[in-house]
């Protein structure tokens, strides 16, 4: 029989119960125990809905309170020193929860590990750190924990683990000379005792995830994967071996000849890959199909989906077949009926993760016995894939028509950097190393509060305003006594950085509860692309103008660039993604028009996402890269010399792109830089950046309020590899998930940062 299995489901709860059980932990407002119920509870609630749903095979150990990579941190023992006395991972025991989280998110003694995007999504994970006399040993037991909590519960799992290769890879070696790979052999013996475990607790099977084998490998990864897998087909259970992002290409062979007994592909995101693999395939081997995209919401067409399982059945029997998610169904919102909200029409043309696990259901069912068995099931999908497919409201003909007209000429600024510089500094008048933050300042309760209450109708348009008004003037006078050189407005009328946009442009539509974890508690409600997209008017000119108003000092405007929300939002899966991104640049530069117009003399354009977006193999980033800075371009050149733009990139890895990012042509770029003590600065050496930079001295992601000296030490680094008369002095990223106390403590410290270097320049 042909099984329905998941890789994993969304852990954070329908109403987001472990993100603030998790912040009244961290807040002291509860304790561990608290927090462990809670986290029970939803761990159970999603066992039971998933065999409800009919699933075969029903995943344990993908919940976290953090990433799955910090997990295996834990598990692993590789703790790094700073936060275990300087005992670190030689010394034995657990690895605590307090200790967990800090290596998350710090302490005043220990800054945060480093963080960054899973692969190429908006989901982060805590990067590990390698030493080369680092040593691990079994620090949590979760994996089994959580197995046997299922069993007990009535529910018989497939644990998922990380893959020990995966995670070598993604984690950062603190000597120069260090493989990360070479630690292969130590790490083997702890994946070893964890699998014989989970196998004398009755597990049969266990999913490994590694996704590295859709990536282009490095020698030492491509003999790690067999040297590896020797030994854990040895361990006990059955091993499924999971790929996902993108398809095996050239790793086809490698992953179909490791002694496993099955594989799992992506065929959303390569679905040409199946046949190849199909010919690569052992005999006895289990094929798990990727067919429902595991990250996006859209429906899945079943009736042309069929023909891909009978394909596959015909190949290798029903008893060798299982169909499942692209990938994890943590990306994507939990559950559509919670959505009263949207439309109908709309409605009927999407899947949630409880959505997804019926049409996984129904597949199974239509591959075992006939599409007859499930007709219910297909004849409304076609419906939906015909209705959507059919309406007026996803084209439109002006949008189509003005994207298509775009020139080079429309991509270019008037004057080179050297000579719009000149210009900029007449204008602005900066001293050096100019002091700003990234654009948001803190949503307190009482802005949470009162947008709230609008929302509910408690309070009318006015007093909102006045509330905001009153707020942003307070920001503005904050920033004037604290001395920095270019002021923002706060953003206190924003809930966040790409819905506010998305609420104010056609083409989107918006939910209530499509809550998506981007890291730790941080979740995000990404809007929905359905159709064409344009401007229908100003979005951010009214509150760059009145804080403007309110200061003789220069304000930037605050924007999202056209990549990041594009990435961060569901995106339109019926034409290309360069399509619908040149659409949002052209209303964006109309933004920028505006601010310019408006006098607005600095606008920041952020794309934090453009690394992101980047594909997973190098041989396909020059088409990507193309189009994405084209939008940026597009977006940010119809302005004047005098008016600079600024871009701003956060948590990603930009040394190997970094030709690209300079033809963006910001006059300014801030990036994130202290989690890694400007270690991203090393492309520079390099490549000589031409524009201006600002690397971020602060962590804003860690509640401790970084010395001055600390900033002071991070710019001093920065100047040994770039100009001083390039460098700007800004936080890593926005400020609004901080309280007031820590923000005005450390921006204090940034501006005295400053001053020193200027003093000492």
């Amino acid at each position: 029989m042909i099984r329905a299995a998941n890789l994993g489901f969304p852990r954070i709860g329908r109403t987001r119960e472990l993100k603030k059980a998790t912040e009244a932990y961290w807040a002291g407002e509860s304790d561990a125990g608290q927090l462990a119920q809670i986290a029970r509870a939803l761990r159970h609630q999603n066992w039971r809905e998933q065999a409800d749903a009919g699933l075969s095979v029903i995943p344990s150990n993908d919940f976290s309170f953090y990433d799955q990579v910090l997990d295996t941190t834990a598990m692993l023992g590789a703790v790094p020193p700073r936060f275990s006395g300087g005992a670190g991972a030689q010394a034995p025991g657990t690895v605590d929860l307090d200790t967990y989280f800090a290596m998350a998110r710090g302490t005043d003694d220990a800054p945060a590990m480093e963080m960054t995007k899973w692969f190429d999504t908006n989901y982060h994970y805590i990067v590990p750190e390698f030493h080369r006399d680092q040593q691990f040993h079994l620090a949590s037991t979760k994996p089994i924990d959580e197995f046997e909590e299922a069993k007990a519960a009535g529910v018989h799992t497939r644990p998922v683990l990380l893959g020990p290769v995966t995670y070598l890879a993604l984690g950062k070696a603190k000597e120069s000379d260090l493989e990360p790979q070479d630690l292969l052999e130590r790490v083997l013996p702890v994946y070893e005792e964890v699998l014989k475990r989970l196998a004398a607790a009755g597990a049969d099977w266990v999913q490994i995830d590694e996704p590295r084998l859709a990536l282009d490998l490095t020698d030492a990864e491509r003999a790690s994967f067999p040297a590896a897998y020797k030994r854990l087909a040895a361990a006990g259970p059955k091993l499924m071996l999971a790929t996902y992002f993108d398809g095996l290409r050239d790793n086809t062979e490698l992953a179909a000849q490791l002694p496993v007994d099955g594989l799992h592909v992506d065929l959303v995101r390569a679905p040409d890959q199946l046949e190849s693999v199909l010919q690569a395939l052992p005999g006895e081997t289990v094929l798990s199909l990727g067919l429902i995209d595991g990250r996006n919401v859209w429906r899945a067409d079943l009736s042309g989906l069929l023909p891909v399982v009978e394909q596959a059945k015909r190949a290798l029997g029903a008893d060798r077949l299982e169909l499942a998610p692209s990938c994890s169904l943590l990306h994507t919102p939990i559950d559509l009926e919670m959505e009263d909200q949207l439309d109908a029409e709309l409605k009927s043309w999407l899947a949630f993760a409880k959505q997804k696990l019926h049409e996984l259901s129904a597949l199974a069912t239509a591959g075992n016995h006939g599409r007859d068995a499930a007709r219910q099931a297909f004849d409304a999908a076609d419906q939906a894939i015909r209705a959507r497919r059919d309406s007026a409201r996803v084209r439109d003909p002006k949008v189509r028509a003005r994207t298509a007209a775009i020139t080079e000429a429309d991509k270019q600024r008037h004057s080179a950097f050297h000579e719009r510089r000149k210009k900029q500094q007449k204008h602005l008048q900066l001293p050096k190393f100019p002091t700003t933050t990234i654009g948001s300042f803190p949503q307190t309760r009482e802005v949470r509060r009162a947008r709230g209450q609008f929302r509910r109708g408690e309070i009318d348009a006015r007093q909102y305003e006045d509330f905001l008004k009153t707020t942003t003037e307070q920001a503005v006078r904050l920033q004037e006594e604290l001395g920095l050189d270019v002021l923002v407005h706060g953003e206190f009328e924003r809930t966040d950085m790409v819905e506010y946009f998305g609420e104010q442009l056609e083409g989107f539509a918006f939910t209530r509860h499509a809550w998506v974890q981007s890291f730790g508690s941080r979740y995000v409600r990404p809007p929905i692309i359905y159709g064409d997209v344009s401007r229908p008017e100003a979005m951010t000119v009214k509150w760059s103008a009145y804080a403007q108003s309110l200061t003789d000092k220069p304000v930037k405007g605050m924007l999202t660039g056209p990549v990041t929300i594009q990435q961060w939002s569901f995106v339109r899966d019926d034409q290309p993604r360069r399509e619908t991104c040149h659409q949002i640049a052209l209303a964006i530069r109309d933004e920028v028009q505006d601010l310019e117009n408006a006098g607005i003399r600095l606008i920041q354009i952020d794309e934090p996402a453009l690394r992101e977006g980047l594909p997973l193999r190098r041989a396909d980033w020059e088409g990507y890269l193309r189009w994405a800075v084209d939008a940026f371009r597009i977006a940010s050149a119809g302005v004047a010399d005098e008016t600079q733009i600024h871009t701003h990139m956060c948590y990603a890895e930009f040394n190997d792109i970094m030709a690209w990012i300079a033809a963006m042509d910001a006059d300014v770029i801030s990036i994130e830089t202290s989690r890694s003590a400007m270690e991203l600065l090393d492309g520079f050496v390099d490549f000589r950046y031409p524009n201006e930079i600002g690397p971020g001295v602060w962590d804003i992601h860690s509640p401790r309020v970084p010395s001055s000296a600390e900033m002071r030490d991070l710019l001093s680094k920065a100047a040994n590899v770039i100009d001083a008369d390039q460098l700007w002095v800004n936080p890593d990223c926005g400020l609004k998930t901080r309280g007031w106390p820590e923000v005005e403590a450390s921006l204090k410290n940034l501006v005295t940062a400053a001053r020193e270097m200027r003093r000492a320049a």
